[in-house]
């Protein structure tokens, strides 16, 4: 018999792997499905691969690839007896759940196509390298081992920096809101450098989001390692990223780094946990929203499937369920599982459209890759979590229908000069509206106030606090508070050719088929402690947005002049240091060699793009060296080969990147928006593109509504990136709540409508909802009425 094994595996010998350092072993879930060992077919493991498939999609894998050995696991049930070794290291494995019952492991090897089985042990029988490699998957850990323990990646070092890190005593304290990068005014994904508390902004990331990079400026300058993420401070840590190492790291001194610039993070730690906090945590909370006491009924079926929580993994089930209620993305995805299926790469687990709608624990891992926060197995905002997604769905559907463009819609901005009175209107995309929340709006306003002193008279004595008083906002408060004019800080006016005071307005250019409204709860206190504000919203059932649909440019309204800010340059008498290669990038376009130097030092040695962009927005300027070609001829040319080239390598094709270089006047942030809102341009041919229209386009969707009629279309303007603009009526069909005093804690649950009736998701439990808190919602989603 080991004869005939021997012979019959000989054939497949050199397919065989054993598992080495750092393969990954899907012994316990399919990458297709929610097929697992568990499952009636059971899981086959290929033994090259080592990737996991149901009995349904292990033929595809087979024909697919060739591979004609997998691994068999097959779980039983039964009643508890006494379990013996089978060989080596396997062993039965009995998993105690307190049930009665324990669970039997059996494993075969299967040679496809004939579905020949081999069952195993038989390390008498097998050869040696069959005998190592089905050992070395059976005892292998699971693929997300080092992620289940703090993060989905690798574990994160303590920076060499940390110990010794020596801080400057320049009075710098900062604030615990309203943060901006120093340099550009940059509000998001801003840093506070560790030394000398400058405040900064990231790098920019191939997807368009970040920065420009000032924090990595900074440390070059400096060479003051350390930098802490302004928005992920929290009371058991932050994300710290060392510019010497290259790398987020561990600062076991942070609390003492940051309370150096006055953020206290014990304070913080204490106030969450103190009951007699000025917000309590209420416990009623948890009661209401997730419907606690009431004998709720169970559902089942298509649409009524929980999801498994993979600790503190609510925000991402949540906000799965409810856009898996959107048709648009039942169609994208499970409409066209086969072809995705059929079409996906060797490896599936990596591949977004595939994961997207299977195994969360392999989902999550996917997603979260790279992410600082969402790899972590901390609990993480459910908002800043759906951004992240439609993201991801934005990258991942060049070329095929684009669900998530059911929310995006454009915001009309429109900023005064208070001084000439004179207008500038630009557009922008945006995917929910943020309601700001108006305590002073409060409908029980004399209760709170008696709440108040109530609260202070306690503490005072030192006696137990009154119960809290929850506040109750008018929804027409907080939608008031979202139309009114907002101070624009350090307000440049062209007009003056000064700084003035600005107001802004914002309103909508468009409508989508679906409005987010994010209502915004969480803030943080002047002590640096996050809080969570206790109000109650009486959020209506169908809302009417149409009176904030914008307008454009008005009659009578004329427009601030179309000019630059002046650059600062700071006092420096250092010599300045002009990367030379970007230099010489920009000479060869026929620029002369002052202009480039000139375009390089001005732009901060960010590269031959930014200067490039530099060049093209002053060449009007007097004393800027002409060119020594004709000022056109460096815009009918090609774009810059080594924006091409960022590009290409992305994967998107060469003419489809040359075509939204020039459409976005070779600006690669742009550039690479243009690709993702265009997709169907990919299908032109390479003549048209290195044809198109090259005229400069300050901003893609800047002004496109200045003189036309406001429900833009992609069809009347191909600049614009895709909208479905309509009527600003809608109905409320789902809404995300969250329980706790931080998004960094507590428990997320959603509840939606469907057939008339209200449901409550809430993990792995679905059942029907007896009394939806609408109020006390955090996201709300709601749907276009058809008949407006």
């Amino acid at each position: 018999m080991a004869t005939d094994l021997g012979e019959l595996l000989v054939p497949y010998m050199p397919t065989i792997r054993v598992p080495r350092t750092g393969d990954r072993v899907f012994k316990s879930e399919c990458a297709f499905s929610y097929d697992s060992p568990e499952s009636e077919g059971g899981l086959y493991v290929c033994m090259n691969s080592f990737l996991g498939f149901g009995r349904e999609h292990v033929e595809r894998h087979y024909r697919k690839t060739g591979q004609s050995v997998y691994m068999h696991l097959k779980r039983h049930v039964k009643e508890v007896r006494k379990v013996t070794k089978l060989f080596s290291n396997l062993e039965l494995n009995r998993d105690f759940n307190g049930d009665g019952y324990e669970y039997e492991d059996e494993a075969k090897l299967v040679i496809f196509p004939d579905h020949f089985e081999i069952p195993l042990p038989n390390i008498e029988e097998l050869p040696a390298l069959v005998t190592i490699a089905c050992d070395a998957v059976l005892n292998a850990p699971s693929p997300y081992k080092k992620q289940e323990s703090d993060s989905w990646e690798e574990e994160i070092q303590v920076s060499r920096h940390a110990r010794s890190l020596r801080q400057q005593e320049n009075g710098v304290r900062i604030p615990p809101s309203g943060w901006k990068c120093a340099k550009c005014e940059m509000r998001e994904n801003v840093w506070l450098n560790l030394t000398d508390g400058s405040v900064l902004c990231g790098k920019w990331f191939f997807d368009g989001s970040g920065g420009n990079g000032h924090a990595l400026e900074h440390y070059k300058e400096t060479n003051f390692p350390l930098a802490v993420k302004l928005d992920t401070i929290n009371p058991d840590g932050a994300d710290v990223y060392s510019f010497d190492e290259e790398e987020t790291v561990l600062d076991p001194h942070i609390s003492e780094h940051l309370l150096h610039f006055g953020i206290d993070m014990l304070q913080m730690q204490r106030s969450g946990h103190h009951t007699d906090n000025h917000v309590q945590p209420r416990v009623s909370d948890w009661e209401v929203i997730q419907e606690a006491g009431l004998k709720l009924k169970p559902v089942y079926g298509s649409g009524y499937t929980g999801i498994k929580n993979l600790g503190n993994s609510c925000y991402l089930s949540t906000t799965m369920q409810v856009l898996f209620s959107i048709p648009e993305f039942q169609r994208a995805y499970v409409g066209n599982l086969q072809r995705i299926f059929d079409y996906s790469p060797l490896d599936p687990t990596q591949d977004f459209n595939t994961q997207i709608g299977i195994s969360p624990k392999m989902f999550k891992a996917l997603v979260s890759k790279g992410h600082p926060e969402f790899s972590s197995n901390r609990q993480q905002d459910a908002h800043e979590f759906l951004l992240h997604l439609i993201n991801l769905v934005e990258r991942n559907s060049s070329g095929s229908e684009n669900p998530s463009d059911v929310f995006r819609f454009l915001v009309e901005e429109r900023v005064q000069c208070c001084q000439t009175q004179n207008v500038r209107y630009s557009q922008r995309v945006d995917y929910l509206m943020q309601l700001p929340v108006p305590l002073e709006a409060a409908s029980n306003r004399e209760e709170l106030i008696a709440y108040e002193s109530k609260r202070k008279e306690a503490e005072e004595n030192m006696q137990p606090p009154p119960e809290p008083v929850r506040a109750r906002i008018p929804f027409t408060a907080c939608l008031q508070a979202f139309t009114e004019p907002e101070n624009v800080p350090d307000f440049w006016s062209s007009a003056l050719q000064a700084k003035s005071a600005g107001v802004k307005t914002s309103r909508f250019a468009s409508f989508p088929e679906y409005m987010v409204v994010q209502i915004k709860k969480f803030t943080f206190g002047l002590d640096w402690v996050p809080k969570k504000l206790d109000v109650s919203v009486d959020i209506p059932d169908f809302l009417d947005l149409n009176r904030l649909r914008a307008t454009g440019l008005q009659a009578g309204e004329e427009e601030l002049p179309d000019l630059t800010p002046p650059i600062v340059i700071p006092e420096d008498t250092r010599a300045p240091e002009i990367d030379e290669s970007s230099v010489m990038q920009l000479a060869e376009m026929g620029f002369p060699l002052e202009a480039c130097r000139k375009a390089v030092y001005y732009t901060g040695n960010m590269g031959a793009e930014m200067a490039f962009n530099w060049i093209i927005a002053h060449m009007e300027e007097p004393d800027l060296p002409s060119p020594s070609l004709p000022s056109t001829s460096a815009l009918d040319s090609q774009p810059p080969e080594e924006s091409i080239s960022i590009l290409t390598s992305m994967g998107f094709p060469r003419h489809h990147t040359i075509q939204a270089l020039k459409a976005t006047n070779n600006n690669l942030e742009r550039a690479l928006d243009w690709i993702f809102t265009h997709p169907d341009c990919e299908d032109e041919s390479e003549a048209m593109s290195d044809t198109a229209d090259t005229e400069p386009n300050d901003n893609s969707f800047s002004n496109a509504n200045a003189h036309s009629d406001s429900s833009l279309s992609p069809d009347q303007d191909l600049s614009s990136p895709r909208v479905r603009d309509g009527p600003g009526r809608y109905e409320l069909f789902a809404f995300i709540s969250h329980m706790g005093a931080s998004t960094m804690s507590g428990h997320y649950v959603c509840h939606m409508k469907k057939e008339g009736r209200w449901l409550i998701y809430n993990d792995h439990k679905v059942c029907l909802s007896e009394r939806p808190p609408k109020d006390l919602g955090y996201m709300y989603f709601y749907r276009r009425l058809s008949s407006c």
